[in-house]
């Protein structure tokens, strides 16, 4: 008898993705458990009065400095609205916390970083030194949204969400050093390099770092699902791996230089056999090397609040007041940092 016809794929074979797994790759979930091999940074629980602040409209941000006439009997008409007193207990955090972490850090949310909003940071990176950096980039991003209002998407159940701001100490961070690892039933399957570009380098690396990879999942042994993905930094000289991230395994992580079909199809390593899990790199002929000048997150780039804007002119104004604000205030750091 002939074989019978296999019915055509319609959706990938994910196990069911719970909300107690996305809870789980939530960074103050798993920091705790592995501080000692991440880099340096802080988590800063967030009050219901900040989440309505970064999910209602427009970008407010608070005055510079706080008034010190508070108690004198005047106040001055023009006096500017500050949407931290509603939260002001956040707001100190995260001030104390920069300088605590030397001045300059980069923010995420639970899950998200605001990668997609770098756009509208005078630095046009993730590197804030005031309160108002961070929350001008968490208010502009699509990302932190997703955090925010769909971070269940695609699960088959729902929870309440504990909801941190994370502030890692800024530094200078190699993207061609980073890497992804997928982890499917508590083995390690596939690596994928993380920055879509050739670099010769990482072939002379890659039995090294893949080796090193192997050994730092041993660390990871606490974490509570046998499925996940975590994303590691091998920095000069080579010797050491820090923990990045740890992310679903599900739809929404990006598997970079796989397909989520090749890694759920990947055969099961059999228990107690050696497995040798691939490490793919971008080799000089493939497309992605060559897209090194296509702009990340391109999409993103303009949020609701802005589109919105531009069909209000008194919005459109404020959102320019508030933009020229952050410039001048860049020009003066600037100028401070260039005497003596």
């Amino acid at each position: 008898m002939a074989e019978e016809t296999r019915k055509p794929l319609r959706s990938l074979p994910f196990p069911p993705v719970t909300a107690s797994h996305i809870l789980n790759c939530s960074f103050h979930s798993w920091h705790p458990r592995f501080k000692s091999f991440t880099p340096k940074a802080r988590v800063i629980p967030l009050s219901d009065p900040f989440l309505d602040y970064l999910r209602s409209d427009g970008i407010i941000l608070p005055p510079e400095n706080a008034p010190n006439d508070q108690d004198s009997g005047f106040q001055d008409e023009d006096e500017e609205e500050d949407p931290s007193e509603l939260w002001a207990d956040v707001h100190d955090r995260v001030r104390s916390t920069i300088q605590e972490l030397g001045g300059k850090v980069v923010p995420k949310l639970n899950w998200s970083a605001p990668k997609d909003a770098t756009w509208i940071a005078t630095t046009n990176d993730m590197e804030c030194r005031t309160p108002n950096d961070i929350y001008l980039l968490l208010k502009s991003s699509d990302f932190i949204t997703h955090d925010l209002e769909q971070a269940f998407d695609g699960c088959v159940d729902r929870a309440e969400v504990p909801y941190h701001l994370v502030l890692r100490k800024s530094f200078n961070l190699n993207p061609s050093l980073e890497f992804r690892c997928f982890v499917r039933n508590k083995k390690l399957i596939a690596i994928s390099q993380r920055e879509m570009n050739y670099f010769d380098f990482l072939f002379d690396l890659r039995q090294s770092f893949k080796a090193r990879i192997q050994d730092f999942l041993e660390l990871l042994s606490d974490f509570p699902d046998d499925n996940f993905v975590f994303d590691v930094y091998i920095p000069p000289p080579h010797e050491r791996v820090w923990l990045i991230d740890i992310n679903p395994w599900a739809p929404r992580t990006d598997p970079l230089l796989f397909s989520w079909l090749e890694l759920l199809s990947i055969p099961e390593p059999e228990k107690d056999a050696i497995f040798d899990p691939e490490f793919r790199l971008i080799h000089r002929d493939d497309p992605e090397a060559y897209q090194f000048a296509a702009t990340k997150y391109s999409a993103h780039k303009m949020p609701k609040e802005v589109v919105d804007a531009s069909m209000t002119p008194g919005d459109m104004k404020n959102m320019m007041e508030e933009w020229k604000k952050v410039m001048d205030r860049q020009l003066e750091d600037e100028s401070d940092g260039g005497e003596g």
